[in-house]
């Protein structure tokens, strides 16, 4: 189509970047306010993690919710209502009296809001880009790096200047902006051929199924169709991939959100602090791209899982660096090791995905892979929070982290490898039933043949 891949589809693919800084990178620097809500709301370490807990399982689990919502009003719709929701989430979350308020406010309602614009915001990058989709995602996953690298600075510096509650009213009128990079999303034009196949496929809709059948038939149409259950109880890979990432996710934003408070309490000045986590998104900006080449090339081919559980690895050990020493110097160390290890995790999460589930049910089991993820992302904060204040000691965030990803990493290792082995043997003993002339041609020479028949076709197995 003659929208494709030139002309505004580049302002797309910016609009697209700025969405991803704007929507995946905001939580980075929940964890600077930490302190401060905890004072002003004499909330436990518990209670305050379960502001950025509700956040970011939301904007990971509303997936499906945020597919119908495309599906029947189209991408600009769904990029603006959630600029819209995310801006009235946090200008709420300026006026609130209660940790349980924000839960709602800057939880809830900006987490679903962020969820929309950013996946509703991938989809419209499809849409746009064919020829060079593969260039258009991956610049456009830079958004989450730079989004990383400077919410943390940003906020720090209104931190110190009018407090947490300004702050967050400043925040709505800047995720408003998800508003204008929606109004950018112009609808693409389709072919007729393509409009009569999604007017023919919008016939199919679950509302017209209800028509014919009863309505729990009809619900589990739905599921089927937005959440692959019948993959995940038949694809025994995507079983072992979905239940490891699960497990993975009870520790791994552990350290993004306890690593400013850990280094405030170990005496390192707030603004010392708030670097650690912009140091994360500065390295992640030239590492992730690099990673998501690298895992690209035939030698990673139908090997990406075990890239992916050695980054898990990798993340996981470096949680001991923390634990060794909170000097600044130290935490430095321990934050380019931790976003090597994330750029890893970051790159290679759905293309693994992509290996282990045929591309047409990939989307309905992103919705399944997305929302099971998403319970361990907002009981896992909480849980360690819970830990923490009962022993006032920070170190048992990054040995739990440690624990999650470590044993993560190995179970998905060692299954696929265990998965793998058994696949090639059940392969071998199948060989002679399926083909088993192929082993009758070393009994051949010793067999007498007539002269005047020739020879069996067997023989000439053995030149290849």
């Amino acid at each position: 189509l003659p929208q494709q891949d030139q002309g505004w589809a580049w302002m797309v693919l910016l609009a697209a970047v700025v969405l991803q800084a704007m929507t995946l990178g905001f939580p980075s620097c929940i964890g600077i306010f930490f302190t401060d809500l905890q004072r002003d709301f004499q909330a436990s370490n518990s209670e305050t993690s379960w502001f950025p807990s509700i956040m970011v399982a939301v904007l990971h689990g509303g997936g499906p919710l945020c597919s119908i919502l495309v599906k029947r009003f189209g991408c600009r719709f769904a990029v603006m209502l959630g600029g819209l929701l995310s801006s009235v989430g946090m200008v709420s979350s300026s006026f609130c009296r209660s940790i349980s308020q924000l839960y709602i406010t800057a939880g809830f309602i900006t987490g679903l809001g962020s969820c929309f614009s950013f996946q509703a915001g991938v989809t419209a990058l499809g849409y746009y880009f064919v020829r060079w989709r593969t260039l258009a995602n991956a610049m456009a996953s830079t958004g989450v790096s730079l989004g990383f690298t400077l919410w943390p600075l940003l906020s720090q510096y209104l931190l110190d200047e009018m407090g947490w509650r300004n702050t967050f009213l400043i925040f709505g009128g800047i995720l408003l902006n998800c508003c204008v990079c929606g109004a950018i999303m112009r609808p693409v034009q389709l072919a007729s051929g393509a409009e009569e196949t999604q007017l023919s496929n919008g016939a199919s809709s679950p509302h017209h199924e209800l028509q014919k059948q009863s309505r729990r038939t009809a619900c589990f149409h739905v599921l089927q169709k937005y959440l692959a259950f019948d993959i995940f109880c038949q694809n025994k890979r995507f079983q072992i991939y979905t239940i490891g990432v699960t497990w993975m996710m009870m520790g791994f934003a552990l350290p993004h959100i306890y690593l400013v408070p850990y280094a405030i309490q170990n005496g390192v000045e707030e603004r010392r602090a708030a670097l650690l986590i912009s140091v994360i998104g500065f390295i992640n900006i030239f590492i992730r791209p690099f990673t998501g080449l690298l895992s690209g090339h035939r030698v990673f081919s139908g090997r990406r899982i075990y890239l992916f559980s050695l980054a898990v690895l990798l993340c996981g050990l470096s949680n001991f660096i923390c634990v060794a020493s909170a000097e600044f110097s130290v935490l430095i160390i321990y934050c380019v090791i931790l976003s090597i290890a994330m750029s890893g995790i970051g790159a290679l999460t759905f293309q693994v995905l992509m290996d282990v589930v045929e591309m047409d049910r990939f989307s309905s089991a992103l919705g399944l892979f997305t929302i099971v993820e998403s319970i361990t992302l907002l009981l896992g904060p909480p849980l360690t929070g819970v830990l923490v204040d009962i022993t006032n000691d920070f170190h048992y965030v990054f040995y739990n982290s440690s624990f999650f990803l470590i044993s993560a990493a190995l179970f998905m290792a060692l299954s696929f490898c265990a998965l793998e082995k058994k696949t090639r043997l059940k392969e071998a003993s199948k060989v002679p039933v399926d083909n088993p002339s192929r082993y009758q041609y070393s009994e051949m020479p010793t067999e007498s043949q007539p002269e005047s028949q020739p020879p069996p076709a067997v023989v000439y197995i053995t030149s290849i």
